[in-house]
């Protein structure tokens, strides 16, 4: 007997829309059939409705350890699967930094038993622990994280011998922040010389120049050339950097990248009206640049769509440009966001499941999920086109309690999210249960 009978799902997966009946069983996807007549459990009719894989999130900042009061794995794993999300990874500059094998294994720990979705977390990279790179067990990390540019405590990684070493001895691939450092001080220093402490954050973009964003991304791009290292680059935000990257399929690419929703959604014309807000580095710029990622996607250039969700608290937000901290709480909204851009005839639904399911498996060698496929585990997302979710605070499951996209009606909802087969999100809250597990990789 199978554990539940999705039926009538309008199933999109490797290219395809397809009206199935998934059975799932044992947390995985036990039949794919257009008629399932084995007896189940539950069954659930899905009929006039999207079952997608669910959404495998490649960055988030989810604050644990040591940075609890803006999040932490609880609260926002349940927001990120009442998104979508089933499963994310999460980046190594919380308190302590995850610089080596104990710190990681340590977050493997905290995630246990509490994450809502499944999880994996990068290992940080620094001036001084090379040894530690050089050393790393393939299967104990999804990837080892460098900041390129502009980091917290001592993860800016700008010695350019060690920078060499790491892609040169980089065991698994390396995701980059890419940002020079430098070019951005000066112009903060130039900011502050003609307005003070009141630098208007409209100006987040020029500060966190295109042409800041374009060296460090480029200086990224040449050592993974030269040393033939897998990279991922994040967060791309210009239609500068485009030409850095290839078209076409993942399959066989060296060098990847990333786009994130809220550099899809938002542009420089949003800073007067949300300021702090959107303020994130790298940061939000124009319209045209917006519409450059856009068409990247498109043409495969950009692999990967994930969120960089970072949360701070509303009373850190609320400060002059400089005080208020760069990060936006984004994981609940961000299969939405990219649902209402399907709906606008941006994307496709079949470019949005590659982007943010089979993309991220392939690039990190996901083992056995990202797919809707006999065998694998059942992380799947049922999403509804025909109805519409209107972000208010009191919907919110964030710990820091605010969005930007407060007053956003999306043209979308996430009608369930199962996780290991088990229904953690059934349209209005979360199951009890938290069932995340570890995610493995094919290495």
């Amino acid at each position: 007997m199978l554990d539940l009978c999705i039926v009538n799902a309008r199933v999109v997966n490797e290219g395809r829309i397809q009206t199935l009946d998934v059975g799932i069983k044992g947390g995985r996807i036990a039949t794919l059939a257009t008629k399932i007549d084995q007896p189940a459990r539950e069954t659930l009719d899905a009929a006039g409705r999207y079952l997608l894989p669910g959404m495998i999130d490649d960055q988030v900042h989810f604050r644990e350890p040591g940075l609890t009061a803006k999040g932490d794995m609880a609260t926002e794993s349940a927001a990120a699967v009442a998104g979508g999300i089933t499963s994310f990874m999460d980046m190594p500059n919380v308190n302590p930094p995850t610089l080596n094998s104990e710190a990681l294994e340590a977050k493997f720990a905290l995630a246990h038993g509490r994450a809502y979705a499944n999880y994996a977390f990068y290992h940080g990279a620094s001036n001084d622990n090379l040894e530690a790179i050089k050393s790393l067990d393939p299967r104990a990390t999804c990837g080892i994280k460098i900041f390129m540019g502009s980091s917290t405590g001592n993860m800016l990684v700008d010695d350019p011998h060690i920078l060499e070493q790491m892609f040169d001895h980089a065991p698994i691939p390396i995701i980059t922040h890419c940002e020079d450092t430098p070019m951005i001080q000066e112009h903060e220093r130039r900011a502050r010389e003609q307005y003070g402490e009141n630098v208007p954050f409209r100006l987040h973009g020029e500060i966190r120049s295109r042409e800041a964003c374009l060296k460090s991304s480029t200086m990224a791009v040449e050592l993974a050339k030269r040393f033939e290292t897998r990279l991922h680059v994040l967060h791309l935000t210009t239609a500068d950097e485009m030409s850095l990257f290839t078209p076409g399929p993942v399959e066989g690419k060296l060098i990847t990248s990333e786009a994130c929703v809220h550099h899809l959604w938002f542009c420089d014309e949003d800073y007067d009206r949300l300021g702090a807000d959107i303020k994130c580095n790298p940061a939000i710029k124009t319209a045209a640049d917006r519409q450059a990622l856009r068409d990247a996607i498109n043409d495969g250039r950009i692999d990967v769509i994930a969120t960089d969700h970072a949360p701070h608290t509303r009373e850190e937000k609320n400060n002059t440009y400089f005080k208020a901290p760069s990060g936006l709480p984004l994981v609940q909204h961000a299969l939405l966001s990219l649902l209402d851009q399907v709906k606008s005839g941006y994307f496709s639904l079949e470019t949005i499941v590659e982007k943010t399911s089979h993309n991220v498996a392939k690039r990190f060698e996901v083992a056995e999920r990202g797919f809707i496929r006999e065998g694998y585990f059942a992380d799947l997302v049922l999403v509804d086109l025909e109805k519409t979710t209107t972000v208010t605070p009191s919907s919110l499951l964030y710990k820091c309690g605010w969005s930007p996209f407060e007053g956003t009606n999306f043209r979308a909802q996430i009608s369930a999210t199962f996780v290991n087969g088990i229904k953690v999100w059934d349209g209005s809250r979360i199951n009890a249960q938290a069932p995340g597990s570890r995610l493995t990789y094919n290495r």
